[in-house]
């Protein structure tokens, strides 16, 4: 039997990515080698490198180097594999057979450490069988007798019962680990140290510790582990139940939370209609006081004026006197001169600078007195529990007022944007998903998604509420008749647009410059839109909440229109349609 046949085979030289004998091989950090050609092909644009035989994976790709021993021992393998006198003469080897001299020295020094290493029980084996396998006279049998017959069985002995027994049989077949120093079955325990040690660790460092059989400490061990599981099981149980409890009171907390919300909700929405209806009647008098002031002023400043201008023509009159040659003229003329001034004193008259609003702060803080005593029960005893409904949230007075204003508002086709879709009553616009084919008139926006209504407003007070919800972006408000409808518009005050916008669900602005973000803490459904016209005021109500948003201040030189701007539908998330609603006064 030839050396490629008995003792080398070709699996042990193979490739398993060409299925060739290595060219150039190369080791991976896993211990796998392949030719450096072909792992370097495999390995091309991954990203992570992983072993084609143990799967591992390598977050780096590794920096390979060719195996120079086993490029060597693959070459000689080859030369040997293929036979003949010139393969041995090129390497200078003897024509009777025999193996080369350099050849068997560096087989005999770089095999121990190239091929696996065969396990314990199975070295003496293979070892037999391959002795037994080639000619005395055989280069391979001069090999084999050089490297050594294979060793016996190790034999142990135990330092208690000075018995002798081979890691052979049932002994071998437990995997008994090895002591890394004496290479012996390691079947004691060191209490001591709390490791496994071999007979021999035991003679030489544990002489004096305390030491059993692993099998006796295991034993001990294995009827501490029922106990410890035991343990382990009750913990389980208690922690289940507490998290029953947890979740008991997490549910408890949800209902507190639902009860304290209706409560402070009503409680602090009672106070901010009071405050909320409190200002506006300081304003409303305080604007009186204002104009009533201005009137007394612009009539004190009237007479005024008419007395100095009498006093300066006198005084004119005497300078003419006193530089006059006529003496019986001006004795003639004195009398008329010198007479009583009509002038008033002065001196005690000043514009009346109260304001009127002492009444309306005095009222304001008994209702924020009546608050606190509230406020002090709730914090006491806190909100009662909810037994029945909640009672409806009173409609706040100014609220009330401004929906007395109700007008019927409807949508101007003539203006609706291209892809604008209107109802048959005009009173609800979405945006579709194309341009539809309308005249282009002057009056139509040909870039903004929006429509204004066909009610002009040119003086006096208009209320009207739009349906809103379901929506993540919308416009409402009013704009200016002259404003620019062809291309692209910059929508603010200064250009006639006055409106509050909603952008990704929950982002509320007004369309100022800079936009004016607004944090609305209830989302509303409804947009109530109320214009007083003379005082140039444009405001916005939550109608569900019965809640003010805010108010625009300005002057209207000429007539304004409601406006509407459902927004582009965003591939349906945002096709809901912006619905004019009558208005409920009855509430």
């Amino acid at each position: 039997m030839s050396l490629s046949g008995s003792f080398l085979s070709d699996e042990q030289f193979q490739c398993s990515i060409c299925l060739d004998v290595f060219t150039n091989p190369s080791t991976t950090p896993c211990g796998h080698s392949y030719c450096m050609t072909c792992i370097s092909r495999y390995w091309d644009g991954c990203k992570v490198c992983q072993c084609p035989l143990c799967k591992k994976t390598f977050q780096k790709k590794p920096d390979l180097q060719i195996n120079r021993t086993l490029r060597e021992i693959t070459e000689q393998f080859r030369s040997m594999r293929g036979g003949g006198t010139v393969g041995r003469e090129r390497r200078g080897g003897r024509g009777d057979g025999a193996l080369p001299d350099d050849l068997f020295h560096e087989l005999k020094k770089k095999l121990p450490q190239t091929l696996p290493k065969p396990s314990l029980n199975a070295q003496p084996q293979v070892m037999t069988q391959l002795a037994s396998s080639v000619p005395n006279h055989s280069p391979i049998a001069a090999l084999i007798q050089e490297l050594g017959p294979p060793p016996p069985p190790p034999t142990y002995l135990d330092s208690r019962s000075r018995r002798r027994f081979t890691l052979s049989g049932a002994a071998s077949s437990q995997n008994l680990p090895l002591c890394e120093i004496h290479q012996r079955g390691m079947m004691i325990f060191c209490r001591t140290d709390r490791m496994c040690i071999c007979p021999d660790c035991e003679a030489e460092s544990h002489q004096d510790h305390d030491t059993v059989a692993v099998e006796d400490e295991w034993t001990e061990t294995k009827s501490q582990l029922n106990l410890l599981e035991q343990e382990i099981q009750e913990m389980i149980r208690q922690r289940i139940r507490k998290i029953e409890e947890i979740r008991m009171s997490v549910s408890e907390l949800e209902l507190a939370v639902e009860r304290e919300t209706a409560g402070s909700v009503g409680l602090f929405f009672s106070l901010v209609s009071a405050i909320e209806r409190s200002q506006a009647e300081l304003i409303e008098v305080m604007e009186m006081s204002r104009r009533a002031a201005e009137h007394q002023a612009e009539v004190m400043v009237r007479q005024l004026e008419l007395e100095v201008e009498e006093l300066r023509r006198r005084g004119s009159a005497l300078a003419e006197l006193t530089q006059s040659d006529d003496h019986s003229h001006c004795i003639k003329t004195f009398p008329a001169i010198s007479s009583p001034l009509p002038a008033k004193d002065w001196s005690g008259v000043s514009v009346n600078t109260d304001l009127g609003t002492r009444t309306i702060y005095r009222s304001l803080a008994a209702l924020v007195g009546r608050f606190r005593e509230e406020l002090d029960n709730v914090a006491e005893s806190g909100f009662p529990p909810l037994a029945v409904e909640p009672s409806p949230v009173r409609l706040q007075p100014r609220m009330k007022r401004v929906q007395e204003y109700a007008v019927d508002v409807t949508l101007d086709s003539n203006t609706a944007h291209p892809r604008l879709i209107l109802s048959e009553d005009m009173k609800s616009v979405r945006c579709g998903d194309r341009h539809q084919l309308l005249p282009d008139n002057p009056e139509r926006f040909d870039r903004v998604v929006c429509i204004l209504g066909r009610e002009a407003i040119s003086s006096g007070r208009h209320y009207w509420e739009v349906e809103v919800g379901g929506k993540t972006d919308w416009d409402l408000g009013v704009a200016r008749q002259s404003i620019n409808r062809k291309g692209k518009i910059e929508v603010t005050p200064i250009n006639g647009y006055w409106f509050l916008s909603l952008r990704n669900k929950n982002k509320y602005a007004f369309r100022t410059k800079p936009s004016t973000d607004v944090h609305l803490n209830l989302q509303p459904n409804k947009i109530g839109v109320f214009v007083d016209f003379e005082k140039g005021q444009v405001s916005f109500y939550n109608v569900d909440a019965k809640i003010h948003i805010y108010t625009f201040n300005d002057a209207f030189t000429e007539s304004i229109y409601p406006f509407f701007s459902p927004c582009t539908n965003k591939s349906g998330k945002n096709d809901g349609p912006l619905v004019i609603t009558p208005v409920n006064t009855t509430q």
